[in-house]
């Protein structure tokens, strides 16, 4: 009975911190210049409010604001509250070619908006079709699959090859990566045109 107890407590302790680190979304995203909150680099909890607070990237937080918004950082920057996989629903369509994604797991990419509800893609070109055709919207979470280990990446911290002879469900992709020396490694074995991030990402990219 005491080991049941003592779940349920650290199950009660996670739940919490999901719900304080959406807080922390919604602030980053309201009170916070989030492309610079992005840029900086953080060693713990400690370092995170030191730089937040020495900083003009945030708006003046109060202090159960700032710890909302470094429990946000903190989940986005720790590698283990990324998903084994992406798992998708099997009637699940991507949002812009319409085939079925649960088809195409390889190349399964996933956003999803700070209202919890998740869009699924059969690929990164279409998943950034979607995401510059709406870039008024709010959104929390943006996973592809690194290519060679087939794992979910954060999409905003991964490397991208464009021009290569792999091609996808759609035919020709931007394919993703968790190291640049995998990017590298890729565009010199698949005739790649170049590497990108994220942001670097046009939409004369996708087509």
């Amino acid at each position: 009975m005491k080991i049941l107890y003592i779940l349920l407590f650290f199950l009660q302790l996670a739940q919490s911190d999901s719900l304080l680190a959406k807080k922390g979304s919604k602030i980053a995203h309201i009170l916070c210049d989030e492309k610079r909150l992005e840029t900086l680099s953080f060693t713990d909890k400690t370092d995170i409010k030191n730089k937040i607070s020495q900083s003009n990237i945030c708006q003046k937080l109060t202090d159960s604001e700032l710890n909302a918004l470094i429990a946000f950082i903190n989940t986005k920057q720790n590698p283990q509250d990324l998903p084994a996989s992406i798992i998708v629903p099997e009637d699940a369509k991507c949002q812009i070619c319409g085939m079925y994604v649960s088809k195409f797991p390889k190349w399964t990419t996933m956003i999803e908006k700070s209202s919890g509800k998740k869009l699924y893609f059969d690929g990164v070109k279409d998943m950034m079709k979607y995401y510059h055709s709406h870039r008024n919207e709010k959104f929390d979470l943006i996973f592809v699959n690194d290519f060679y280990t087939l794992k979910p990446i954060d999409a905003k911290k991964a490397f991208f090859v464009s021009g290569s002879n792999v091609y996808g469900p759609m035919g020709k992709e931007l394919i993703a990566f968790k190291a640049k020396k995998d990017a590298k490694t890729f565009l010199k074995d698949h005739r790649g045109k170049k590497i990108l991030t994220f942001d670097e990402i046009s939409p004369k990219d996708l087509y």
